[in-house]
């Protein structure tokens, strides 16, 4: 009788051990399918971005697609994209360069742009304009045809150019007299200056109102009323030294502006408190927004490129340092494409105990592709 009962308990306690199994499969394969499904579909905030983003899912890739050999005389400075007209200006120290943005082929010249140091372009003007830093004036000129219509007055030594569709004026950036001329694109009329209170390097518009730009002696950024010339706000940037590039994420109100001791800080627009600090490259001189791809890149003159994704408003990350070209201190950005652009050639070697900027070699001047 023992032994009858010890079985039947014997079988009833195997039974449920079978049971609780199974019941321990059922569970654990349904838990895998709901993370399967949470892997196709990441919770996003209401800004569209990542709630916990890591490395950005399709921000990565960007390498030196190729290296185009342009030659000609002259150094480089900034350039700039028209993704419509689908043309490369590019500053070349007493001409500025053309090329056509699809084949890179040079399709025209604009001549004696003498200390050329940017382009602006006036699309619904049908005008180009460029700051001639050692003639101190701009030169102004048909973008189809690239002939120059006239020339206007600047301050000494006009650096950064842009324009600002708000005023529907051009704005030139002048380090030797340490002020902005604002340039009725229409007409080609000076309508005014206004000082900026130290040497200013590059700007960038809102579209409605507001021009920021990089003070690079005292580290600051300054906003100006593009349409009554006055000051609005001028804020220091805490960690950063002598800002040069500076970009804009025009929705999100964010400013990107990159500084010499290797950082880029990013600044609320509205209230001017940095939000934001990310490490990039040494030697830089130019930075980039790509509002499509939320991507801010800053041309560092040690032969990188920094990509940085913008996660939230307030988050950002370094998506990946992408090796360039030494000197490679500048970019234009082509917005429809996403790819970018940055001028550099081949230098002489300094000599032992030598100083300065090397030389040049002559016809070297290449332009380096960067993209996905």
């Amino acid at each position: 009788m023992l032994r009858r009962i010890t079985t039947v308990r014997l079988a009833e306690n195997c039974g449920a051990i079978l049971l609780f199994a199974v019941v321990v499969l059922v569970s654990v394969a349904g838990a895998n399918s709901n993370a399967g499904q949470g892997a196709k579909k990441t919770k996003t905030k209401g800004d569209g971005h990542p709630a916990n983003p890591g490395k950005p899912a399709g921000s990565g890739g960007y390498h030196l697609l190729k290296t185009v050999p342009l030659g000609g005389e002259g150094g480089w400075d900034y350039l700039i994209v028209d993704s419509d007209a689908r043309r490369i200006y590019i500053a070349r120290a007493t001409h500025t360069m053309v090329l056509d943005a699809d084949s890179l082929g040079v399709v025209g010249d604009i001549p004696d742009t003498q200390g050329v140091h940017g382009i602006a372009l006036v699309p619904e003007f049908g005008r180009g304009f460029t700051s001639n830093g050692r003639s101190a004036n701009v030169t102004i000129f048909d973008p189809k045809t690239l002939k120059v219509i006239g020339t206007a007055k600047t301050g000494e030594r006009p650096d950064a150019i842009i324009y600002d569709p708000a005023s529907k004026r051009v704005f030139t950036f002048n380090a030797g007299s340490k002020n902005a001329t604002a340039i009725d694109a229409s007409t080609g009329n000076v309508v005014g200056e206004i000082p900026v209170g130290g040497k200013p390097e590059f700007a960038a518009a809102d579209g409605n109102g507001h021009v920021y730009v990089n003070i690079e002696d005292t580290a600051e950024i300054v906003d100006i009323d593009s349409q009554n010339l006055k000051e609005l706000h001028r804020w220091k940037m805490s960690g950063c030294e002598e800002p040069s590039g500076l970009a804009m994420d025009v929705k999100n109100r964010r400013l990107f502006s990159a500084c010499s001791n290797k950082v880029m800080n990013v600044v609320n627009a509205d209230s001017g408190q940095v939000v934001g600090t990310v490490p990039i490259g040494s030697g830089v001189d130019a930075a980039a927004f790509d509002p499509a791809e939320a991507l801010a890149f800053s041309s560092n003159g040690d032969g990188t490129l920094t990509v940085i994704h913008e996660d939230s408003p307030d988050k950002f990350s370094v998506v990946e340092t992408v090796r360039t070209k030494s000197g490679a201190r500048t970019l234009a950005l082509d917005k429809k494409t996403h790819t970018v652009y940055l001028p550099a050639a081949e230098f002489e070697p300094l000599a032992a105990g030598q100083k300065g900027r090397p030389k040049m070699v002559a016809n070297s001047f290449q332009l380096l592709v960067v993209g996905k």
